[in-house]
């Protein structure tokens, strides 16, 4: 825990913070936190508990309404993010302000306050310089559209490490991440704080909070209910504190039941950008009254796959639908996307960029809801009163935090978004739902409120396809494991047989096209 960085005197002291929005949201309400030099604290919660606006608050983003803040033991006032630099506070939000066609270090020095001209030769020494001495891994002349994600992440670290941040506030840092892109990036957390940083990370992730913080403050409601030691807690003792009552993390993963095919793929063949394979004589079959999970590092084509069946991108192949209702095989490469999803074939996708698949920011709930069913109207003139109705039934079922179904979409937290979007997905019954990273950025109560609605749409006979990120969910939840490797697929399990060893091996394993298998193990 490097004691010895430690001072006695707070790196940050919050006391009495109160933020509310339109006078009515009350996001934080009388919270006190401290975070001290060489320590990492965790700030848990649920969706819409306060965490981003607490971190807006301290990085300037936001003004709070009423308290104080205290840096190194003397109150400052935080007006905007130039205060909080300048007090060497700097912040990681989840959604990068980069400019993509700058280099990294373009981007690292952008925005600097110096009135000579920058010698951009010395900027990527020193870029280098503080990357080889915390241990990223980064080209400071690669351009931002070139980078991956995590590269990116690195960028903005970097940025403020160059400012002379020594206290870090990361929102979500591995909501994106491959679990060895998430070592790393934790490898590099561990070293920052032995030499003395102080680190403030938002998470849901329990696991990752319990192997990587000293202390973890809980927000429930907008108020704190308790900061602990990590050493000396659980994930049922945290996840009581953020719930505010017993949550039994269990899923109830029942047998399949009247098991049909439903999709079938065959020799589906996808190229991405200049023409470079993404998909490679894919095979493998969809099953109704059952879950199949799909597996892969990030990149290995798990969106294309799905955007493919889904029409939404080019390919070579067979993908032969399985009509419930008359029986028949209908080819989906010869519809259109409208008239697959005519078909009962639904795609729920949860991007890096929430907002970027099926909702818009500046509509509110109901009317996205309505983007579902617009052109199915009889008339000139919509009927809200559907819409209207589900919206409110998403809203208590899955207890999206908002001020009300007309509320603007781009005014919920990320995690809240996520519910809608999912919500709505679920609600169209359909024959086929394939849903890609649904619990992204959610907290673990509303994770496991997903899974289970994932798993009654089993139980009513709908074939469901599940990508995910986390194997242990992808074991306990799924029937049977897609994985991917490289746009080839290296093998399908049963999830009730495998393990995480044999799937993360099947990950990395480069498959010829004569490889994997016949999609119906």
């Amino acid at each position: 825990m490097a004691e010895n960085q430690r001072s006695e005197v707070p790196a940050i002291r919050l006391k009495g913070i109160t933020k509310a929005f339109a006078g009515k949201v009350v996001a934080n309400d009388n919270i006190d936190l401290s975070v001290y030099h060489g320590q990492i604290l965790s700030i848990l919660g649920e969706n819409g508990s306060g965490k981003t606006t607490l971190m807006n608050v301290i990085s300037g983003i936001y003004f709070p309404d009423h308290g104080h803040i205290y840096v190194d033991g003397e109150e400052v006032v935080m007006r905007s993010p130039k205060d909080a630099l300048r007090h060497n506070i700097g912040m990681i939000h989840q959604h990068f302000k980069l400019v993509d066609v700058f280099s990294a270090t373009e981007n690292i020095i952008l925005g600097l306050e110096d009135k000579s001209r920058y010698d951009l030769k010395q900027c990527v020494k020193q870029v280098k310089e503080i990357a080889n001495q915390y241990g990223f891994e980064i080209d400071p002349e690669r351009k931002i559209y070139d980078m991956s994600v995590s590269e990116k992440q690195t960028v903005e670290i970097i940025k403020v490490l160059y400012r002379g941040a020594d206290i870090l506030i990361l929102d979500e840092p591995t909501a994106v991440l491959t679990p060895q892109e998430t070592e790393k990036l934790f490898g590099v957390l561990r070293k920052m704080r032995d030499e003395g940083k102080a680190i403030i990370i938002i998470t849901h992730k329990l696991h990752e909070v319990l192997s990587l913080s000293d202390k973890v403050t809980v927000l429930c409601k907008g108020k704190n209910v308790g900061t602990v030691v990590t050493a000396q807690t659980n994930e049922e003792e945290l996840t009581e504190l953020m719930v505010g009552k017993k949550v039994i993390l269990n899923i109830d993963r029942s047998e399949p039941k009247n098991v049909q095919p439903r999709l079938i793929v065959k020799n589906l063949n996808c190229k991405g950008v200049e023409g470079v394979d993404v998909l490679k004589d894919i095979n493998f079959t969809i099953n109704s009254g059952e879950i199949l999970g799909i597996a892969g590092i990030a990149g290995s084509g798990q969106k294309e796959l799905l955007e493919s069946i889904a029409g939404l991108q080019k390919c070579e192949g067979e993908i032969i639908f399985m009509d419930p209702e008359s029986g028949e095989e209908k080819d989906l490469r010869k519809k259109t996307p409208l008239q697959i999803r005519d078909l009962g074939v639904s795609l729920s996708f949860v991007p890096e960029d929430r907002l970027g698949m099926g909702l818009v920011g500046n509509m509110n709930i109901v009317d996205n809801i309505m983007l579902r069913s617009y052109n199915k109207g009889k008339g000139v003139f919509l009927n809200r009163t559907e819409s209207s109705e589900l919206a409110e039934k998403i809203i208590k079922d899955l207890e999206v935090v908002t001020p009300g179904k007309t509320t603007p979409i781009r005014r919920l937290s990320g995690g809240n978004v996520q519910k809608v979007l999912v919500g709505r997905e679920i609600a169209e019954s359909p024959t086929v739902l394939m849903t890609a990273y649904p619990v992204r950025g959610l907290d673990i109560n509303s994770s496991y409120m997903i899974y289970n609605l994932l798993n009654n749409q089993k139980e009513s006979g709908t074939a469901v396809v599940f990508v995910g990120e986390d194997l242990d969910v992808l074991i306990a939840l799924c029937d049977r494991i897609l994985v991917l490797s490289s746009g080839h697929v290296s093998g399908i399990v049963d999830a009730r047989k495998t393990s995480k060893a044999e799937i993360g091996l099947l990950m990395t394993q480069n498959t010829n096209k004569d490889g994997a298998s016949d999609g119906r193990a």
